[in-house]
């Protein structure tokens, strides 16, 4: 998995846990309320009485608590009184955007000269509210949020007691209901309680009571429309909608578990291989005379058809062999190190097209005819060098994948690979967008969303991953070769088995380290090449021999992916009646 997807993976990670109510500060402090306790009271001129207590919980050193108290235009706040129980308060207001400020300071005693460490505090806020309760031609009503959106922290539950004007024929509705725990009127009397409100959510009464209730309404907002079946399709409106979406979350959450389900049934009917007549343990020499990009991007890369810098790099090390590139050492006399120069042999005229890519690749950056590949690196980790690499190894992969193509659809059966390829890209897409929406919304069920949409991501940018043949399908002829193919590699890798039946002639070896380059193993073949030198006729006069020990292969390993970082270079750049729109709320903390 490469860096991109490992970060995109880690940063929804961090994104999930970043949910967690938990309120940290600098100095490793934190506080929450476990509960609080609003009561109103509806007078029958329009005035509403607010009385407020938060039961504060600190641990560690706090100056105070703010509580922040929105107005709508006409509405005003005034006889605003607080107190505290487990300290002495201090009020300081002010208004400023639409909002009334309260920052109490909280002392530990007296004199006001220490602050507060570890301890429960009550606080007690009560004030007046005009222009809140509002009265159309056929109804008075008030909506009202009892637990305000934009506390920094969640409540353990709400307890409301609500006083009405009257005792007979008053509607009232809680939302959202997800947090009624319970709710009852009796006569004048509303009461009710929640379970916890996690932060960036609200809880709001919406009530509506007849006109008679109220005489001499002064401090009410009046309203010239009648105002009861809008206000009651409002509400039906809000509510079915969130319902909806809450029960949306969920099944998107759901949806997402859909998709291993999927990519096991495409398995079942598209991945499992067919029974082949043979039951080799290992292969001792190349089982087919493919050349080595063949073999690379049929059997080695996980995308059949497909090669990768592995088939490149033992591209030219099968040039070497065939005599197009020599391989001799220099003396660079800064640094008496002997360095590795390849030259070229102009003839290629006998030359396949990717072969002949391979050759005029390299030979770009050759002086006299003569490459310094120690240099080599340098010269790739210029960003103009390496996009222009970069564009030749392209053509060069889809040079090899146009020349198996037939091959490819001969040997194995892709349906099911394509299948999980779509799977996998539209689960992406899929995922973020249901995580997305589950960040963006307030509901409690966009959790399931958010869950869903992480599942969902990390489980398609591993399908992304998968090699081609656990879903796709070989043939009976293409699956004998795989097989034939992985038991060679399996051998070349194998000291001890190496050991136990060693090559007989140099040719061979050559074509081990050639075809071990292909399917990723050249190391392995090169320590076990070391380990029987003595026994190797002429080791010390080939090319191929001289380009491993020499470090050939891994200054062209490192120098081709100085190119791929190179060509890559990183960016500088990355109504009334409706819910939640009610008076009051707002929010608060601590300091």
């Amino acid at each position: 998995m490469n860096v991109k997807k490992t970060f995109t993976i880690i940063l929804l990670f961090l994104i999930l846990f970043s949910t967690v109510q938990v309120v940290i500060a600098d100095d490793d402090r934190s506080y929450s309320i476990p509960q609080a306790f609003i009561d109103l009271t509806v007078e029958d001129n329009g005035l509403l009485h607010v009385d407020e207590r938060f039961d504060y919980s600190f641990d560690g050193k706090f100056n105070g608590v703010y509580r922040d108290i929105p107005l709508k235009p006409g509405e005003s706040i005034d006889n605003i009184k607080i107190s505290a129980d487990g300290a002495y308060p201090v009020l300081k207001e002010s208004d400023e955007d639409g909002y009334k400020h309260l920052k109490i300071y909280l002392y530990s005693d007296k004199d006001h000269s220490k602050g507060i460490r570890d301890c429960d505090v009550s606080i007690y806020i009560s004030y007046d509210m005009k222009n809140v309760v509002t009265l159309f031609n056929d109804i008075g009503g008030l909506q009202y949020k009892l637990w305000g959106d934009e506390w920094d922290v969640g409540v353990g539950s709400v307890k409301v007691n609500v006083l009405l004007p009257g005792d007979k024929n008053n509607e009232y509705f809680l939302n959202p209901q997800e947090f009624n725990v319970s709710s009852s009127i009796d006569g004048d009397t509303i009461s009710a309680e929640t379970s916890s409100i996690p932060k960036g959510d609200f809880y709001e009464i919406l009530v509506l009571m007849p006109l008679d209730d109220f005489t001499d309404a002064t401090y009410a907002k009046h309203v010239n429309e009648n105002g009861h079946d809008k206000i009651m399709k409002n509400l039906e409106d809000s509510v079915n909608g969130r319902n909806f979406w809450n029960t949306a979350y969920v099944v998107l959450g759901i949806l997402s578990l859909l998709s291993p389900v999927v990519a096991l049934l495409t398995y079942l009917k598209y991945g499992r291989e067919p029974k082949v007549d043979y039951e080799g343990i290992y292969e001792r020499e190349p089982p087919t005379d493919d050349s080595p990009e063949v073999v690379n991007a049929m059997y080695a890369t996980g995308t059949i058809g497909t090669p990768n810098m592995d088939g490149f790099e033992a591209a030219i090390l099968n040039l070497i062999d065939k005599k197009f590139l020599s391989i001799k050492t220099i003396n660079d006399s800064e640094s008496d190190i002997n360095d590795l120069e390849i030259t070229f042999n102009e003839d290629t005229g006998q030359l396949k097209p990717n072969e002949k890519i391979v050759y005029d690749t390299l030979y770009n950056f050759s002086h006299d005819n003569r490459l310094n590949l120690s240099r080599l690196n340098s010269s790739l980790s210029s960003e103009y060098n390496a996009k222009w690499f970069m564009e030749k190894f392209d053509l060069w992969k889809e040079s090899v994948k146009a020349s198996v193509e037939g091959r490819v659809e001969n040997e194995f059966n892709d349906t099911g690979t394509v299948i999980c390829s779509g799977l996998s890209l539209g689960g992406i897409v899929f995922g973020i967008i249901i995580g997305a929406l589950g960040f963006m919304t307030e509901l409690g069920n966009g959790v399931y969303a958010i869950g869903g949409g992480i599942f969902l991501v990390i489980f398609s940018f591993l399908l992304l991953n998968v090699d081609d043949d656990k879903f796709g399908q070989w043939t009976s002829e293409g699956r004998v070769r795989y097989l034939k193919w992985k038991n060679f590699k399996k051998f070349i890798k194998d000291n001890s088995l190496i050991e136990e039946h060693p090559p007989e002639s140099i040719v061979i070896w050559r074509k081990y380290l050639i075809y071990g380059a292909a399917l990723g193993v050249a190391d392995k073949v090169y320590e076990s090449m070391k380990l029987q030198e003595q026994k190797i006729p002429d080791y010390n006069n080939d090319d191929i021999f001289l380009y491993h020990h020499y470090g050939g292969y891994y200054m062209m390993h490192t120098a081709i992916m100085t190119s791929q970082t190179a060509a890559n270079p990183s960016s500088d750049t990355g109504g009334f009646g409706g819910l939640g729109g009610g008076s009051g709320g707002g929010g608060g903390g601590a300091f």
